[in-house]
Order: C-alpha cells, then structure tokens, then sequence
C-alpha cells in the first residue's frame, strides 16, 4: 500500500497558476500569525495569492504578522480561532460564515485543527470548498484525540508537508492517497543565502549573545519545549568533556517557563554553566546561522518537516538532525549533514565532535552539497506554486501546469 501512496501523492513540480478571467479568494485559518513554520507558510501563501492576481483572506486571533499580510494587500480578520473551547469553535463558525459571505470566499484553507473544525462547519454551510494543511503529527493516543485530529483529513485536498506526514494521514486517520498533495515548506533563499549575510550583522548577533571570540558555536534554535530535544544536547555537551565551545540555545518559552527552570538547573548540575547559554528569539537567523560552527535539531519525537535542518542547510552549515520524522527527507545523512538516533547523547555528542573535527575542504563541500540540495527540493517559489495549483485543481480552472507565476 506504501506504493500507492508514493504514487497517488507524486507532488506537481514546477507548477503555477495564472489571474483567472474573474479574481478567487481563498480564506486561510489559522490559530494566531506569531513567529513559526505554520504562520510563515500562511503569509507566504498570501503574498503568492495576490502576486497571481487572486485576492488573500486570513483569520486568525492577530500577531506580528499581521502588518505584513495588510502590507501586501491581504485582509486579515481577527477571531479567536486559537481556541479550542467547543463553544467558542460553534462560535467561530458562524462568523466565519459571515466572512466567507463577505469576502465572497471560493476555498477555506484550514492550517490548524480547531480553526479547521471551525472552518468545516462554516464551509459547508456556505456551500464552500475545504482544503487542509496537514502540519503535524499531534497526540492521538485515544478515541476522541483521533476524532479532533481526524478534522484535518477532512479537506478536499489534504496537502501533507513531507511524506511522513502523508504516510501517517493515510495510514492513522484513512485520509484516501488520491486526496493528498505533498508540498514541502520552501525555503525564501533571497534571505537564507550565506552571500547575503554581512560580517557586521553576525557580529552583532555575537556581540548580544556575548560570544568569546574563536569559540565554535554549537546552536539550537527551537522554541523551549520538551521534545525539541535540549536535555539530550545538554548531555552531549557534557559527554564532550573539556572541549573549547559554547552552546547556544535559542528561542521562545511561550509560556514554558517551567521547563527552561529545569533546563537551567540541569546546566548547573552537569557544570556547564559558562559553556551553555539561552537567549530568546533571533530576528536576524541568517547572521546567526552563519554564526554557528554547526547546528543541531535533536527532537526526540518525529518533525513533521523540520524548518531548522533545512534552512542552516541553505546557509551551508554543518547540521546534526534526529534521525526520524521529515529530518530523512531534508537532510542527506553523511553527504548534506548528519543523522543520529533519537535520544542518544553519546551518538549526538560523537556527531558533534565529528562536525567540529571537519577540516575546511571537508566543510566547504559539505556546505556546497547542502545548499545545492536545499535549493533544488525546497524552494519557496515551487511550495507556493504548488499550494496554488492546488487551488486551481479544486476550482477546475484548467490545467494548472500550462501557467507561471512569480511566487
């Protein structure tokens, strides 16, 4: 059956759509427009909307995001489709109906599962077209995690981010192969280039992070949640003795203030209090990216995707990436980077030795071989092309193939 899967959800390459005779409108959902991988690919879908002639809705509870959606001439329509209060779902739906009535909305493109059931029930009230974006694996361990997972499946098109996530919709929820469209999240390469990047901007990363000079750095960017995997790099890095580094880890808390409390007393415990650091989110990751001597995605439970892996890729650095989840899909293991097992310190700290170990024409062609890779499978242009030609598929608006856009 795995065949079938492979076949039915072949992804259409270099695929585009052009302005239909009469402008569509999609509404994209999603829980809030912060800083992350779901709200990205949300904007960037927006801006592709209206560069081929279409006009862009969002709604979603607000966020930083939201400027430069209006920015770019889409509409953003706060609702508080970040919760998951059934009530206030049932609530949602009916003003999305109203939303859909006037913006006069042909697809609901649903990112998230309670913006989806709310989006759902709106259009199919409105007599509408549903699309979901299948992001992740999420919890289901029993009956009624499924059932409000399953909502993701519901779309006439479920578009799945890597094959592992199109795998698990088929084979968890039954989401039939013939309803799935797999389009990995693209990368903008006009900003993750490492030629791009001035000296003065990473040095001002170093200089806020406090940076010795000529220290390999050794970077985790995630938000602090347990299954990013920090514990197991803090072993790692304790594993790795009295070796000259510094780890940096960096990201939200989001609310997680607890476990970055049991990360900073675990830091004490292994004494590694001057080798170890966290600081907050980086609005500037290309110049901290190339700050880093090599970079590390340890998650214990499967990415569905994995943005980190691929994006210090593009910036042509040395990637250490759990061997499970999208990272086998993104990273070439021994060729673009490299793959370890889950949880396993030992293996994580011996990879990390390996990449520092690298001499320069070994880490130049590495560099070399991940950022061709990158560029030739996760391109932001095809994903939005892509996304787009799903929408024309929907709409029976001719072959989707025989139109270019600039994404």
């Amino acid at each position: 059956m795995e065949t079938s899967i492979n076949h039915n959800m072949e992804p259409r390459l270099g695929t585009g759509l052009a302005s239909p005779s009469a402008p569509r409108t999609v509404l994209q959902l999603l829980p809030a427009l912060h800083v992350g991988g779901v709200e990205r690919g949300t904007v960037d879908v927006a801006l592709a909307l209206r560069a081929a002639g279409w006009r862009a809705v969002v709604a979603s509870a607000g966020g930083p995001l939201v400027a430069e959606l209006e920015r770019a001439g889409a509409v953003h329509v706060t609702l508080p489709l970040d919760s998951k209060n059934p009530l206030t779902i049932r609530a949602n739906s009916r003003r999305l109906v109203e939303v859909i009535d006037r913006y006069d909305i042909d697809i609901v493109h649903a990112r998230s599962r309670a913006p989806a059931w709310a989006g759902w029930l709106a259009a199919r009230a409105a007599g509408r077209h549903f699309v979901t974006t299948f992001h992740g694996t999420h919890s289901h361990g029993n009956w009624a995690k499924r059932r409000y997972n399953a909502i993701m499946g519901r779309g006439e098109r479920v578009i799945a981010i890597s094959q592992f996530i199109a795998e698990h919709a088929y084979g968890v929820y039954g989401v039939p192969p013939e309803r799935i469209r797999i389009i990995p999240r693209g990368i903008d390469f006009r900003r993750f280039d490492p030629h791009a990047v001035s000296g003065e901007r990473v040095i001002q990363v170093a200089s806020q992070w406090r940076l010795p000079d000529g220290v390999p750095v050794i970077m985790l960017p995630a938000r602090f949640s347990r299954w990013k995997g920090h514990e197991v790099l803090i072993d790692a890095i304790a594993r790795l003795g009295d070796r000259e580094l510094m780890c940096v880890l960096v990201g939200a808390t989001q609310g997680r203030d607890a476990y970055r409390t049991e990360l900073e007393a675990l830091i004490v415990a292994k004494g590694l209090g001057g080798r170890i650091q966290m600081v907050p989110d980086c609005r500037d990751m290309p110049a901290a990216y190339m700050l880093a001597d090599v970079v590390v995605a340890p998650s214990t439970e499967p990415e569905a995707f994995g943005r980190v892996p691929v994006e210090a890729q593009a910036m042509g650095r040395p990637v250490i990436a759990t061997d499970h989840g999208g990272a086998r899909e993104t990273v070439i293991s021994g060729e673009t980077g490299l793959l370890v097992p889950p949880g396993d310190a030992a293996a994580l700290a011996s990879a990390i030795a390996d990449a520092l170990d690298l001499r320069m024409e070994e880490r130049r062609l590495l560099g070399e071989h991940a950022i061709a890779h990158v560029r030739a499978n996760f391109d932001l242009g095809r994903m939005c092309a892509e996304t787009l030609a799903v929408y024309a598929e929907i709409l029976g608006i001719g072959d989707a193939r025989q139109h270019s856009i600039a994404a």
